[in-house]
């Protein structure tokens, strides 16, 4: 069977904003808000969604549905996924391949999180914790335990085995942070917009290994959405012009090596990243030298330093080098995350993937205002989840030689009303109202 193409035609996300504070809206809020600005940026109506996907990590089952809710009653299927960091992406991968197999014409993937201050910690005590695995190898390697937070460690130590194979520094990994601190000052979406000298950077509060605070994504709380559809019903609802094609798409989960080679880079999702960058590759026909733009997992500065290498965006060893010439930013090679990245921009588990995505489309759109990468072709999505779950993306836009579909010509950032007008809705599904589960 042939497979159908696949264009992303809306998009839209939420501010993401640190958690905690009481003001911040509740869930169904911030979901709604996405899609809500996802029709928007479609000009299609909710009634022409034919299923969504929903993801999150923390929450309880059918928040999708309660979220949707508030958009409209119409008696879709949704889906609830959670896959760790990679959770948005996940909904994202599945709503492709319902399209290009032609099941369906048109699906949302949304995500959300609502997070708890501090670090990721395990949720549940009576039971087998999915990363026992990782955490078992880890020490097999190490001989050691720490009680740094889980995430850092996993991360930190594969920035360790680097440095000792290929003479990368702690600067190199201060660098990263640095440069998606700079690129999320021209980001209204993001949670920090703050700049730091790489002095700052080096000298931050230090986490574990090499990672100081300032070089690992905060929690946070924000949503993003996005609508797909098949090439048949872009022509029909006139979307070619806002038509994002997935040129390539790929999921990886563990394999052999992830486990059996000793590796800490490998054990924090190194080969996972590498197969599904070249599967990517091959389905696309497209080579990493031709992307212009990748929005990457950096939860650490460690991750993106890894996975410059396994998305073929420099050779094997050769990030320290990439990074010291500023490849990874504006006037290089490849702009890496020009949205701030998850260090900058924040990280809502369950809708990153999906805010990668937005970006990607602002940019190749030409709509990214201050954070625009000129001349692109091609754009590149790596969504990284411990556990583990990995999605790599590749986009083109449907015919560039069109500009902006709709009469307002308006750039992405100026579209970015005040989120705090949002926690006066909150009253309308707080804790009072809905009843406790």
């Amino acid at each position: 069977m042939q497979k159908q193409r696949v264009f992303v035609v809306g998009v839209g996300m939420t501010k993401f904003i640190k958690p905690g504070r009481e003001e911040n809206p509740d869930y169904p809020i911030m979901g709604k808000q996405a899609v809500t600005r996802a029709l928007r940026d479609s000009g299609i109506s909710y009634n022409k969604i034919q299923q969504a996907v929903v993801g999150y990590v923390y929450g309880d089952s059918t928040c999708g549905q309660r979220t949707l809710y508030e958009v409209g009653l119409t008696g879709i299927p949704i889906y609830n996924v959670n896959n760790n960091c990679s959770t948005g992406s996940t909904a994202l991968y599945i709503s492709h391949k319902m399209i290009s197999g032609g099941l369906i014409d048109c699906a949302l993937a949304l995500g959300f999180e609502k997070m708890e201050k501090g670090a990721l910690a395990p949720k549940y005590q009576d039971r087998t914790n999915p990363l026992d695995k990782h955490f078992i190898k880890t020490y097999d390697i190490l001989q050691k335990v720490d009680p740094a937070p889980f995430a850092p460690q996993i991360f930190g130590n594969a920035a360790i085995e680097h440095m000792k194979k290929y003479g990368t520094t702690e600067d190199h990994l201060c660098k990263i942070a640095y440069k998606n601190h700079l690129h999320s000052g021209n980001n209204p979406y993001s949670q920090f917009r703050d700049f730091y000298t790489l002095d700052q950077i080096k000298k931050s509060p230090r986490i574990y290994g090499p990672l100081t605070k300032l070089q690992c994504c905060p929690t946070s709380d924000g949503a993003a959405a996005v609508i797909l559809c098949s090439e048949k019903f872009m022509i029909e609802n006139g979307l070619q012009d806002q038509g994002i094609e997935i040129l390539g798409i790929a999921f990886t989960t563990d394999f052999e090596s992830t486990f059996n080679e000793n590796s800490l880079m490998k054990i924090a999702g190194y080969d996972l990243s590498k197969k599904a960058g070249e599967q990517v590759y091959k389905e696309s026909g497209v080579k990493p030298s031709q992307v212009g733009v990748c929005e990457l997992h950096d939860c650490f500065s460690a991750n993106e330093l890894i996975t410059y290498e396994a998305l073929g965006l420099c050779d094997e060893g050769k990030a320290g080098e990439f990074i010291d010439k500023g490849e990874n930013t504006y006037g290089g090679r490849v702009v890496c995350n020009p949205s701030g990245g998850l260090i900058s921009k924040g990280h809502p588990l369950g809708a990153t993937g999906l805010a990668q995505c937005t970006e990607l489309c602002w940019q190749l759109r030409g709509m990214a205002s201050k954070r625009q990468v000129p001349n692109l072709t091609y754009a590149l999505q790596h969504n990284l989840g411990l556990g583990g779950a990995c999605c790599v993306a590749l986009y083109k836009k449907y015919n560039a030689n069109k500009g902006w579909k709709r009469d307002d010509q308006t750039s992405e950032p100026d579209l970015l009303e005040k989120f705090e007008k949002l926690s006066l809705e909150k009253n309308q599904v707080n804790a009072k109202i809905l009843p406790k589960l």
